[in-house]
C-alpha cells in the first residue's frame, strides 16, 4: 500500500515538516556526491549499537540526531519523505512548530534506543528518519483516526485507488512492522523494524502530552 494524500488540510503552512524534508534531501544528495566515501560518513554519523554507550551523553545524542538525516538508498529516502509529507503536516498543525520538533526528535531517539537495546552487539550503523517518522505516524493514529488516506493498492496486475480510514491504514502498517520484526529476528533483513515499532508506540503514547490545542 502506498499512501498518496489524506483528506485533512493543514490550517497553517507546515514549515517544520517542509524544512525537515529539505534538510533530508540536501543531505541525501550530499551522500550521493561522496561515492564510496559515504560508508565512512555513515560510520561516523550513524548509530552503531556496539559503541553507542561508550560515548558521552553529548556524543550519544549527537549521533542519534545525525543518523536521522542519513539514508541508505533512494527507496529508503523517498519512502520516508513521502510518509513525512502526508502525515507530518497535520501532526505539526496540532502540536505547533516547537512542540512538533521536540516530539519528532524524542520519538526518533526512543526508536533508535529500541533498536540498540535489541541488538547491543551489532556493528551495523543504524541510519534513517523512519524511527522519527514512525513517531509521527503514531501521533497521527491517535489524533486523526477518522481521516481517510487515498492509497494506491496493487492487486495482482491491477492498480486500485482506495480511501482507507487512517485508523486501519496505520494499524495495518504497525502490524506489518511487528510481523516483519518477527521474521527478521534471525537478522535476515537489514531493516530496523523494532525502531519503527518503538517510534510508533512512543508517538501514540506521547502525542497527547505535546498537543497544543486539545479537542
Amino acid at each position: 500500500m502506498i499512501p498518496l494524500k489524506d483528506d485533512i488540510p493543514s490550517r497553517r503552512f507546515p514549515i517544520i515538516t517542509i524544512t525537515l524534508i529539505i534538510i533530508n534531501a540536501v543531505i541525501w544528495f550530499f551522500e550521493q556526491s561522496l561515492g564510496r566515501g559515504v560508508e565512512q560518513l555513515i560510520y561516523i554519523f550513524g548509530v552503531t549499537p556496539a559503541r553507542l554507550f561508550d560515548m558521552s551523553i553529548f556524543g550519544q545524542i549527537t549521533v542519534m540526531t545525525t543518523a536521522m538525516f542519513l539514508h541508505g538508498s533512494w527507496f529508503h529516502f523517498l519512502g520516508n519523505m513521502l510518509y513525512l509529507w502526508i502525515f507530518g503536516d497535520n501532526v505539526e498543525d496540532r502540536l505547533g512548530k516547537a512542540r512538533f520538533i521536540i516530539f519528532y526528535l524524542i520519538t526518533g531517539y526512543i526508536a533508535t534506543l529500541a533498536h540498540v537495546l535489541s541488538e547491543p552487539a551489532s556493528t551495523i550503523p543504524l541510519i534513517g528518519a523512519s524511527g522519527a517518522i514512525a513517531g509521527v505516524l503514531g501521533g497521527y493514529f491517535i489524533l486523526f483516526p477518522h481521516a481517510r488516506v487515498l492509497t494506491l493498492v496493487p492487486i495482482f496486475i491491477f492498480i486500485q485507488f482506495i480511501r482507507i480510514p487512517a485508523l486501519y491504514f496505520l494499524g495495518i502498517w504497525f502490524v506489518l512492522q511487528i510481523i516483519s520484526q518477527t521474521i527478521n529476528i534471525s537478522g535476515a533483513q537489514p531493516v530496523a523494524f523494532l525502531a519503527h515499532i518503538g517510534g510508533f508506540a512512543a508517538g501514540a503514547l506521547l502525542v497527547k502530552l505535546f498537543e497544543k490545542h486539545p479537542y
